[in-house]
């Protein structure tokens, strides 16, 4: 079954992991490029952002990691739990939640983004931005 994916910021819980138990040694730049890389071969990621733990809890790092896709963001989860990845220690990985307590207006994606959307899926080859005119319609 084929799965939309809007050129839209991505909202939806299930398109959303939160990683945590992520190793204190590394500063949080390492852990973003490190993270950026084993998530982004499930698909194409919105956005990586990694974050200190609470001074109430141990010293180490949690991320959110958004995608574009829900499909990839399920894979990544079901891969990735309990993994060691790229530390000494395994990861715990999971899923946003699916309820919807608030619903999100659609944000658009800035040009950039749905470039980068774009060429993704259809491949650099496979569109273009420009508008064509043909004798039929005028615009």
């Amino acid at each position: 079954m084929a799965e939309l994916v809007p050129f839209a910021v991505p909202t939806e819980r299930d398109k959303t992991l939160l990683v945590w138990e992520l190793s204190s040694g590394p500063t949080a730049e390492a852990l973003h490029h490190s993270l950026f890389t084993a998530f982004s071969q499930f698909g194409l990621l919105y956005s990586v952002r990694v974050f200190p733990n609470a001074a109430v809890a141990q010293p180490g790092f949690y991320a959110v990691i958004k995608f574009y896709s829900a499909r990839a963001a399920h894979r990544a989860q079901k891969a990735c739990d309990r993994k060691q990845l790229f530390q000494t220690s395994p990861v715990k990985v999971h899923l946003g939640t699916r309820h919807k307590a608030v619903q999100y207006q659609a944000l658009p994606l800035n040009s950039s983004q749905c470039q980068e959307l774009a060429n993704y899926y259809f491949g650099f080859n496979g569109w273009s931005k420009r508008i064509i005119k043909d004798r039929y319609h005028s615009l």
